[in-house]
């Protein structure tokens, strides 16, 4: 049976993305990648973490999860209020139609749920 979990990052805030980026790099060393099913859904003012531009510093690290399967998710909602384009984003980014339901969706599928 596969670890399900979801990382919600909703704040605009690099502390907050970077401790979920941690947790997540944790996690897939004690639970081998094939073993998880490793989930990011960022919404609200925090989409602005995952455009390529602000995410200079830590786009390695987000590139590499998504190498090892951990899904990032960004809510369109999210995107059209503050006016940011899908090709701003990191390649690894998913967009959503809204967040909110990715992360009811997901826990529905038996994913625990984390607030870093």
């Amino acid at each position: 049976m596969k670890t399900k979990v979801v990382f919600h990052v909703n704040r605009d805030d690099e502390e907050t993305l970077l401790m979920a980026l941690n947790n997540m790099e944790n996690l897939l060393k004690n639970i081998p990648a094939d073993e998880a099913a490793v989930y990011l859904v960022a919404n609200g003012v925090a989409v602005r973490l995952f455009r390529r531009g602000s995410a200079a510093q830590y786009a390695s690290r987000v590139e590499s999860l998504s190498g090892d399967g951990v899904q990032f998710s960004v809510c369109n909602n999210s995107l059209n209020s503050l006016g940011i384009k899908h090709e701003e984003l990191l390649d690894s980014c998913k967009v959503v139609p809204a967040g909110i339901v990715e992360i009811i969706r997901l826990q529905a599928e038996g994913c625990a749920y984390v607030k870093p």
